[in-house]
């Protein structure tokens, strides 16, 4: 039993519970450049903990109603097959230095995407408002089935694409959607998904038991840890800290030096301290013009 590898999979398994994203494409990584895992190992090992670990995220929103099951159902039809094919596919690739080098890229590159959905998730939700009644929204079978196949093939290749891309391009086919909703839809649907890719490389000897088992010791509470305090935490403060770790992660993925990713980091930790000031200031300024003139009310009146 790795313990520092558990500590790693309880953070990772609390923004996957206030977030509904960042197992993949946060625990993958880790285990690549913390723990030396080769790529192969590390994207097989972390599918099979996020296929224990889902599950227990997709209940609490089947059981609060925020799943949308016939997406689930669309999705699933293109994605878990999909899924497999992109296990097979990294098969052929082979097993030699140069595909675990391809692997790191395109881990990489998904990353990056991850990010920048995060980025379009969180305006789309500024813009849009959560708090309202649901909206009820027309389901596009050829479309939803094509986001699960596209989906799929990523999930399969690198496990990163369950949570953080799917749900962008959710986003974008369904605007509609609540943020909850399009959280706990995006849940359901990956089980099946990331059973479909862990079960492939299972078959083909690459899953390694010993790092899954390490991740969900510390995941699986996790999870529920992160589910429980979601209503309370500071959702655009998780966001920004996920888009920072996992640009930073790309990052390293694509050998960048460490001095560099260090000062894009604090780059981006700077920018997200400016946005989070900015927007808090506006709000302030009415209460304060409201109290100062009711106290200049109160004055001229004694």
């Amino acid at each position: 039993m790795n313990f520092t590898l558990a500590l790693a999979g309880l953070g990772v398994g609390i923004i996957v519970g206030l977030t509904g994203m960042g197992g993949g494409a946060l625990m993958t990584p880790i285990l690549v450049l913390v723990f030396g895992v080769p790529p192969v190992a590390a994207v097989s090992s972390d599918l099979a903990a996020s296929a224990v670990m889902k599950p227990f995220g997709g209940f609490v929103h089947a059981r609060r109603g925020t799943v949308n099951w016939r997406l689930v159902l669309w999705l699933c039809i293109g994605s878990v097959p999909s899924a497999f094919c992109g296990v097979l596919l990294l098969r052929l690739l082979g097993n030699d230095s140069s595909v675990q080098h391809t692997i790191q890229i395109a881990l990489g590159v998904a990353l990056v995407l991850a990010a920048a959905g995060l980025l379009l998730k969180s305006w789309a939700a500024r813009r849009r408002g959560d708090d309202g009644p649901a909206e009820p929204i027309v389901v596009r079978p050829i479309p939803t089935l094509l986001v699960g196949a596209a989906g799929g093939l990523v999930v399969g290749l690198t496990s990163v694409g369950s949570g953080s891309l799917i749900i962008v391009v959710l986003l974008a086919l369904y605007p509609r959607l609540r943020a909850n909703d399009l959280v706990g839809t995006d849940l359901v649907q990956a089980i099946p998904l990331v059973f479909s890719a862990a079960f492939g490389h299972a078959l083909f000897g690459d899953l390694k038991l010993d790092l899954a088992a390490s991740v969900l010791v510390g995941s699986v509470p996790g999870v529920l840890i992160g589910s429980r305090i979601s209503s309370r935490a500071p959702a655009g403060l998780i966001r920004s800290a996920l888009v920072i770790v996992l640009l930073a992660s790309a990052l390293k993925l694509f050998n960048v030096s460490t001095i560099v990713v260090a000062v894009i980091v604090g780059a981006a930790v700077l920018i997200a301290v400016g946005a989070g000031i900015s927007k808090r200031l506006p709000s302030r300024r009415p209460a304060e013009t409201a109290s100062d003139s009711r106290a200049r009310e109160t004055a001229s009146i004694s």
